[in-house]
């Protein structure tokens, strides 16, 4: 019986190893612009909790304030045409939006799985605050790209679409 009992143990750390085996546990987020990928700017780490996953950034290079941070749906960063002009790292696609619900909102709440919180850069070009994504698991992120764009974000399509982030700034794409 304690035979048995050890031996469903271990595979049950076995099976619970397998589910986050291939899972990233970081990002280099380089700058982004009409002419490509540019300079690296440091690296976002993930971490899976009960609680939802915990981006990391370890950035520098950034203006300070707060930036819009997504989770994008395309695993690029290079530019792309969008409506006839050239779009830094618009091969990303658009915010990451499994169920379709075609809004943005909070992280939290019922709108892009890819909505994050803000990021905040201090003074000295430098980010380090972690962000919690409470509906985001490290299997949402193998292909995408994580987005860094130049504006704050209001978590809404009103008045600008996409919560009025801006262009986007920094870029990494998630093996």
């Amino acid at each position: 019986m304690t035979r048995t009992l050890s031996t469903l143990s271990l595979c049950a750390a076995l099976a619970a190893c397998a589910g986050s085996a291939g899972a990233a546990s970081s990002v280099t987020l380089s700058s982004v612009s009409t002419d490509g990928v540019g300079e690296a700017l440091g690296t976002v780490t993930f971490e899976q909790t009960e609680y939802g996953l915990v981006l990391k950034p370890d950035l520098q290079g950034l203006a300070p304030g707060l930036h819009g941070f997504h989770l994008h749906e395309n695993g690029s960063c290079e530019p792309a045409d969008k409506n006839g002009t050239t779009v830094a790292a618009a091969a990303a696609g658009s915010h990451y939006d499994p169920k379709g619900t075609g809004q943005h909102g909070t992280p939290w709440g019922n709108g892009h799985l890819g909505d994050l919180p803000p990021l905040f850069v201090a003074d000295d070009g430098t980010a380090s605050h972690a962000v919690l994504a409470p509906r985001l698991t490290k299997q949402d992120l193998k292909g995408r790209a994580l987005m860094i764009h130049a504006g704050g974000d209001n978590f809404s399509d009103t008045p600008k679409k996409l919560g009025g982030g801006g262009s986007r700034v920094a870029c990494g794409v998630i093996s």
